[in-house]
């Protein structure tokens, strides 16, 4: 039954794209057609060049009509590309409209979306049109020519047709909305390498205002911890060095009571550095990750089972990723899934390195949820790697990151 109703299940707005879908389909594939006839015609003219350069920027504001459109009724977000820019003199300008990924692109989309545009107004219009008539065609056909018919098993098999070809309605549609979402996808975004670009500058930027706020983290940390820690110090050797000058001779039990207090302000000290240390760059990873991530997982308040296969070991920075994408992974672990066990699962091979993280929690984590998963994934995406969450109600919850073995 639930099969069933997935498959009768076609929502409002693709039976819209469908119907309205078509002028739109037939306006931008005859244009795109029109230009490609036409700049083929006028290429060896002046007017050539001048007239595919307008078309083109024609083709992207028809490109972005249907993303509005496909957004709206298929509920498929594609990115807007980027404008294009603008460099000085009518020569430049020209050349980098006819160098325009995303015009060319377009201008492909329109010239498929037409077949696609005839067939989706085929399937949601003229199917279900024929088929309420060969499903009437036994009252037509009594209407049209009253008294007994001569072929009346005509009339059990034309409505038996209607019918059957009605039921296949929904899975058409859902068909051609499928690929109408594909189509828009593959050629009405940004092209590969400017979308790679985005990418790369958003995670750069993400990259540059979390060091940033290290940074000011470590600076503060210093100032107001371990420089203070210092200034005591200093402030007791200099009692230490009162205690042993007074005429009478050095203080002994205050000069051992100074002593020890020297002492245990210098472990303070160290310990504390360490610890700011530890998060630039963590000491464990002096030997790897095979020896780094066992210790990470022992201080984890949940019960960790670690799996490592490192048959080639990743790059310096690499590593660092994959180790504080492990310890925030178990954080958010303790913090907010409720698990009673956790397996962490590290394997290195092929040039590529993977980590798993999976527990028996109660499920529900999301990029953007708020549990530091969207800036982990942006961090990963600094060194070209890929994050994902599959995180069901109820769990379990299995988050992977893959990244390159080396950048």
């Amino acid at each position: 039954m639930a099969e069933r109703r997935r498959y009768l299940s076609v929502r409002g707005g693709e039976w819209a794209f469908a119907a309205v879908g078509l002028p739109l389909a037939l306006v931008g594939g005859g244009y795109a057609l029109a230009v490609l006839y036409a700049g083929a015609l006028l290429s060896l003219t002046v007017l050539g060049l001048p007239f595919v350069v307008a078309a083109l920027l024609g083709a992207r504001g028809l490109g972005a009509l249907h993303r509005r459109l496909v957004g709206r009724l298929l509920g498929e977000r594609v990115e807007e590309p980027a404008a294009l820019p603008r460099p000085v003199g009518a020569v430049a300008r020209g050349r980098v409209v006819l160098t325009d990924p995303v015009a060319w692109r377009t201008l492909l989309y329109l010239v498929l979306r037409l077949p696609l545009g005839v067939l989706g107004f085929a399937a949601a219009v003229a199917l279900p049109l024929g088929c309420g008539w060969l499903i009437g065609f036994p009252l037509w056909g009594r209407l049209l020519e009253p008294g007994p018919r001569p072929n009346p098993w005509l009339d059990s098999a034309s409505a038996l047709l209607g019918l059957v070809l009605l039921s296949a309605v929904p899975g058409a549609l859902r068909a051609l909305s499928g690929a109408n979402r594909r189509l828009a996808r593959l050629l009405l975004g940004p092209a590969r390498a400017q979308q790679r670009v985005r990418e790369l500058e958003t995670a750069r930027a993400a990259l540059l205002a979390e060091n940033t706020d290290q940074l000011r983290r470590l600076e503060r940390d210093l100032h107001d911890g371990t420089q203070a820690r210092l200034v005591a110090l200093a402030i007791t050797l200099s009692l230490v060095e009162d205690a042993l000058a007074p005429a009478a001779g050095p203080d002994l039990g205050r000069l051992h009571t100074l002593v020890d207090r020297a002492r245990g302000q210098t472990d303070d000290t160290i310990a504390e550095l360490r610890r700011l240390t530890r998060g630039i760059h963590p000491v464990a990873l002096d030997g790897g990750l095979a020896e780094a991530l066992p210790g990470l997982t022992a201080t984890s308040p949940v019960p960790v089972t670690v799996r490592l296969d490192l048959r080639e070991r990743p790059g310096p920075g690499v590593e660092r990723a994959v180790y504080f994408c492990a310890a925030e992974l178990l954080t958010n672990v303790a913090k907010h899934s409720g698990a009673g066990s956790v397996e962490l699962s590290v394997t290195a091979a092929d040039g590529r390195i993977r980590l798993l993280v999976r527990d028996d929690g109660r499920g529900g984590a999301a990029l953007g949820a708020g549990t530091g998963l969207t800036g982990l994934a942006e961090r990963l995406a600094a060194v070209d790697g890929v994050l994902r969450v599959d995180s069901p109600p109820g769990g379990p919850t299995v988050v992977t990151a893959e990244l390159p073995a080396r950048l």
